[in-house]
């Protein structure tokens, strides 16, 4: 080819755009330069420089031959033709999704009743240990045990509510029952956590007797269950904000029982009866800092803050990089519940963009989907700023205007 037509040209400037499924046939004669022409008065042109074989859709470029310039077609725009594989391939993934879900939740259920049955089974045992032998640490801990079987049994009771179908009044359905029940087992460890250092400071100004034997044997008993219910509600933990705030409780108790071990090792070979406010102190504060990060992440959820596992930044980033995209502006992430995210954005579209929209927009949700994990999306596609003034506090948000790194 000559100089001026050595370069293939592309539908952005003298490229050749046509529709494969509207344009059966049309015609590039010999030398003439590529031109851009309405698919829908292309019915009988026809190509004789090189066939052009679309038969199978496999469209990520076509190239004509010969005296012909080059003719580049976007993959951008080939996706109208497998967009009925990809609808059922992105289906089958939103079934997968829901049935892995569903997984998860019937096994955070199993796993909340297993640590009920072992929580409730020694509450008794220890509460009586308690009461025998004098320890704080041992009722303390025995009090841990009671709130945690309140605790599991709140959050088995939240995921019930939140298996209930959306309605016309809840359109989300009741899924932030789960949050909730995570913010109240959150709020009644710093309660806890209270309770105990009250009683710890009294008892350090008037150490009362305490009976180590059975408070040591009490302990390790209560140390074991501790362990097994922990080890039970950790496996579905990472997955259900309600798990965890029952997993803290646990925890708690977990530590307690320690301090209660160690408090009765001590007093049987010490006599050290003071060690055991003081080790009650120590686990309350501990208990406070766990509680903590719960508290601050149910919050983050009500305030429907971004979650942190997703850079909206980076996520705008990526939705800006596909051709046609030319802001994106007004942008919403928020957590509805655990392990359900929502995105709204609204999309600024170059004029210019030929492409198919619809093809755009999938491949917008499917960056949503795929790379931050968020299933409820909803894109508004605009061509046009004007009247847009509702999110100037956050400066449309536009991703690249702050750097990657």
């Amino acid at each position: 080819m000559g100089g001026a037509h050595s370069k293939g040209h592309q539908h952005h400037t003298h490229g050749h755009v046509h529709d494969p499924h509207e344009c059966d046939t049309h015609e590039h004669h010999g030398d003439e330069p590529g031109h851009v022409h309405d698919p829908h008065e292309c019915d009988d042109h026809e190509h004789h420089a090189d066939d052009h074989e679309n038969d199978d859709h496999e469209c990520d470029s076509h190239e004509h031959h010969g005296d012909e310039p080059g003719h580049v077609q976007d993959p951008d725009e080939c996706d109208d033709h497998e967009h009925h594989d990809h609808d059922d391939h992105h289906g089958n993934d939103h079934d997968d999704h829901d049935d892995h879900a569903h997984d998860l939740r019937g096994t955070s259920k199993r796993s909340l009743a297993i640590a009920l049955i072992l929580i409730a089974g020694f509450m008794v045992a220890e509460v009586i240990g308690g009461i025998v032998s004098g320890s704080l640490a041992l009722l303390s801990d025995a009090g841990h045990m009671v709130t945690d079987a309140m605790s599991i049994a709140l959050a088995l009771f939240a995921m019930k509510v939140a298996d209930r179908p959306p309605s016309a009044e809840r359109t989300f359905g009741y899924r932030r029952a789960e949050v909730l029940a995570a913010m109240l087992n959150a709020l009644s460890l710093w309660l806890i956590a209270a309770w105990v250092l009250f009683e710890a400071y009294h008892r350090i100004q008037d150490v009362p007797e305490i009976e180590g034997g059975l408070m040591l044997v009490v302990g390790i008993l209560g140390l074991f269950v501790n362990i097994a219910a922990a080890w039970v509600l950790h496996r579905s933990s990472k997955h259900s904000m309600n798990v965890e705030g029952a997993l803290r409780h646990v925890m708690a108790d977990l530590l307690g029982s320690v301090a209660v071990v160690i408090s009765g090792i001590v007093i049987v070979t010490l006599g050290w009866t003071i060690i055991d406010p003081i080790l009650s102190a120590v686990i309350a504060l501990l208990v406070g800092h766990s509680s903590w990060s719960l508290t601050v992440k149910v919050f983050k959820v009500l305030l429907e803050g971004v979650p942190d596992h997703i850079d909206v930044y980076r996520l705008c980033s990526d939705m800006e990089d596909l051709r046609g995209v030319t802001l994106i502006h007004d942008v919403h992430v928020w957590t509805i519940s655990s392990g359900l995210e929502a995105l709204t954005a609204h999309i600024l579209i170059d004029p210019s963009y030929e492409g198919n929209k619809e093809a755009l927009l999938r491949r917008l949700k499917k960056i949503a989907h795929d790379r931050y994990g968020i299933d409820h999306v909803t894109i508004q596609m605009e061509e046009t700023l004007e009247g847009c003034v509702e999110d100037h506090h956050v400066e449309h948000l536009i991703a690249r205007s702050k750097p990657l790194g």
